[in-house]
């Protein structure tokens, strides 16, 4: 049994969808049990990553969790080590968690701190592991263009080794299923190629038909260009320091981790777009 969080979000999503289709037993643990996905062969536990009692009784019985790392969020390393610390209690043997590239105690980028003290409490906690660090989601590159159709950020001249949630969900779905054999790796997760935010700019004009652009912004600029979101400084420090994370060179890792895992290699910018085109977003 595999239970697998955050299946009503994009990647939880995929591979809870990939397991049903390879007839794998599965549970879905969501806050909201009427949003949990219907598929064959999968069962449904409500659960909070806040409410240790439920964790612990919706991990019970479960060989391994598939534990999808929570949206952004103050306070997100304690609630992440709740869920690690619930899943431990349940008897749980092993754990695969999606971290982020760069993880560290230092790290420029905010929000993969939280990553990195996850790691760390997961290592310490002697669990069966095999952790997961993505690079930044091709699929994210769109909501990055302000609806002026402008990517604005102290981003520099830093290349992004970005790779599609796609992608990632096989090369989950892969450790998954192949039992013992990823215990204690960590795995860096890239597309086929680094891309600067001028080159990402230029394949959504040429995907869009529309005009999209990359403005290097100064700290300052950033910070202020983001302050009519109203957003908690928590928050805003988050978006302002992803860019500085890339202008510092920390998402300029490109592996074959991918390939490696899921047997098949990962699609680039252009190939995404190609496929998927890009909705309208909310910028940030």
């Amino acid at each position: 049994m595999i239970a697998v969080t955050g299946t009503t979000g994009e990647l939880g999503g995929r591979v809870a969808r990939r397991l049903a289709d390879r007839g794998v037993a599965q549970r879905l643990v969501v806050r909201d049990a009427a949003r949990a996905p219907a598929l064959a062969g999968a069962e449904v536990a409500v659960a909070d990553y806040a409410d240790a009692a439920a964790l612990r009784t919706a991990l019970a019985g479960a060989d391994t969790l598939m534990f999808v790392s929570a949206s952004e969020t103050d306070g997100r390393a304690g609630m992440h080590r709740g869920v690690v610390d619930a899943g431990v209690a349940a008897g749980v043997g092993r754990v695969v968690y999606t971290s982020f590239v760069g993880a560290a105690a230092a790290a420029t980028f905010t929000f993969a701190r939280d990553h990195w003290q996850t790691e760390e409490h997961l290592r310490a906690t002697g669990v069966r592991h095999t952790i997961l660090r993505d690079n930044l989601y091709l699929d994210e590159f769109p909501v990055l263009v302000w609806p002026d159709g402008v990517i604005r950020g102290p981003g520099g001249d830093g290349r992004i080794g970005a790779v599609a949630r796609d992608d990632i969900a096989d090369a989950a779905v892969a450790v998954l299923l192949d039992g013992d054999a990823h215990d204690g790796a960590t795995y860096d997760l890239t597309g086929p190629a680094t891309v600067s935010l001028a080159e990402a700019a230029a394949e959504l004009t040429r995907a869009g038909g529309r005009e999209v652009r990359y403005h290097d912004e100064t700290a300052d600029e950033a910070y202020a260009s983001r302050a009519v979101y109203g957003a908690p400084d928590w928050e805003v420090a988050g978006w302002v320091t992803m860019y500085e994370a890339i202008a510092n060179g920390e998402m300029d890792v490109l592996t074959d981790h991918v390939e490696r895992l899921a047997g098949h290699p990962p699609v680039s910018l252009a190939e995404y777009l190609s496929t998927s085109g890009f909705p309208r977003p909310d910028a940030r």
